[in-house]
């Protein structure tokens, strides 16, 4: 197939797609690290939409780490800041290990650099349509902290609630 056909058939994908009704079945968003060093005054944001027909799932949180071999811990201490639609924000510090006790990385590597998706919650309830938002605050004591790349947010829906039915 040209060039030209490929465009084409693309395009009318993205039409397609953006003509049927959203449903989030995963959200996931990575976002850089300035200058490769996560100071405390970065706190990388996350919103996500939640519709109506999305409330009676369940859902997996993961944290997406991605950093140099560099990197001078095995692990990396956030503090997690959740809003919930129209409600105060929830903290809770949460570890993410990246290493094993051996100092073998346990994400996926590629030449120098190391991919984690961390699991934070499982089976996470999203009970309110609308925007929930999610702040991600570097918490160890070195500042700024070198060699992280980006950081994300993943949520994946983990099946139906108990009692609860699928919406159209």
């Amino acid at each position: 197939m040209n060039k030209l056909c490929r465009i084409i058939v693309a395009a009318g994908m993205l039409v397609t797609a953006a003509c049927q009704p959203l449903k989030m079945d995963t959200y996931e968003k990575n976002l850089d690290i300035p200058g490769h060093e996560w100071s405390y005054a970065y706190k990388p944001v996350f919103e996500v939409t939640v519709q109506p027909q999305d409330t009676a799932y369940l859902y997996n949180i993961y944290v997406n780490v991605r950093h140099k071999d560099s990197y001078p811990f095995s692990n990396i201490w956030l503090q997690v800041h959740t809003q919930f639609p129209g409600e105060k924000p929830v903290t809770q510090r949460v570890e993410l290990p990246l290493a094993d006790m051996s100092g073998k990385w346990l994400g996926s590597g590629l030449d120098d650099i190391y991919e984690h998706k961390i699991p934070i919650q499982q089976n996470a309830i999203l009970n309110k349509p609308g925007t929930y938002k999610f702040t991600f605050e570097q918490n160890m004591r070195q500042n700024p902290l070198p060699d992280i790349m980006n950081v994300g947010l993943r949520i994946e829906k983990a099946g139906l609630r108990k009692n609860e039915k699928a919406i159209p």
